[in-house]
């Protein structure tokens, strides 16, 4: 195993530059997305689907976007949890990015254990936003 690390050293620069690069946009992005939530967005039961776009072109490529951002935060929290970085928070921004069945249920979940919740709110009022509120 030792060797094959050696042999491939400069596959594990670029792993090492891959990773500080997550690291560091999600230091940028997390916090700008936890800003911009509406602070009722967990406050219902339920939450409504659907897209702002008509065009089903445009629609279908935002979609894709959103969730392959989302992936790559989902990705970078798991990393996160082992190695520095707000992990937990991260794997957060990327679920609400992605699109999947019993989605909010998770988040609501998430956000429910009061360490992510007081996190959150840190987060918000810093940025002089009204905390989030959950129902």
């Amino acid at each position: 195993m030792f060797s094959w690390l050696l042999g491939n050293e400069e596959l594990m620069w670029q792993l090492a530059a891959v990773s500080a690069s997550a690291f560091f946009a999600t230091l940028l992005l997390v916090p700008m997305i936890v800003i911009r939530l509406p602070s009722d967005y967990f406050s219902y039961r339920r939450r409504k689907s659907g897209t702002r776009f008509r065009h089903p072109a445009l629609a279908a490529l935002l979609v894709t976007v959103k969730n392959l951002l989302g992936l790559f935060f989902c990705v970078a929290g798991t990393v996160m949890l082992v190695f520095p970085g707000q992990g937990i928070l991260t794997i957060l921004v990327g679920m609400i990015l992605l699109d999947f069945p019993g989605k909010y249920r998770v988040e609501r979940w998430l956000v429910g254990h009061a360490s992510v919740l007081r996190s959150i709110n840190w987060i918000r009022t810093k940025a002089h936003k009204p905390p989030i509120t959950i129902e």
